[in-house]
């Protein structure tokens, strides 16, 4: 092991980039759907301009991903048993013959 390897401390963030930080934070806490790009352009100030590439970095340290469907959500996993619809060929004749629930959140 290189002597440089052993003895290196690490240089933490920047005050100018923890103040950053901080403005991230609160504006993803009002709004998760932002994502780096978006981000990006509520951040930039005609008198403070920022590069996409500074945000996308503190984001990712801060563990910030925008809240947005991710692909492929309907897809069943593996092992997943579907079950049989119980009621199909019975024929609904009366008031309470058949019950139903939804579970679905509010």
């Amino acid at each position: 092991m290189a002597p440089s390897t052993y003895y290196y401390l690490p240089v933490g963030e920047s005050a100018e980039n923890l103040a950053l930080m901080e403005r991230i934070d609160k504006l993803f806490t009002d709004r998760p759907e932002l994502g780096v790009r978006r981000m990006h352009q509520e951040l930039t100030t005609p008198d403070q301009p920022l590069n996409i590439k500074r945000i996308r970095r503190l984001m990712r340290l801060m563990g910030l991903e925008a809240v947005y469907p991710k692909p492929n959500l309907s897809k069943p996993t593996e092992g997943h048993q579907i079950y049989p619809y119980l009621l199909r060929g019975v024929p609904i004749e009366a008031r309470n013959h058949v019950w139903s629930t939804d579970i679905s959140a509010p």
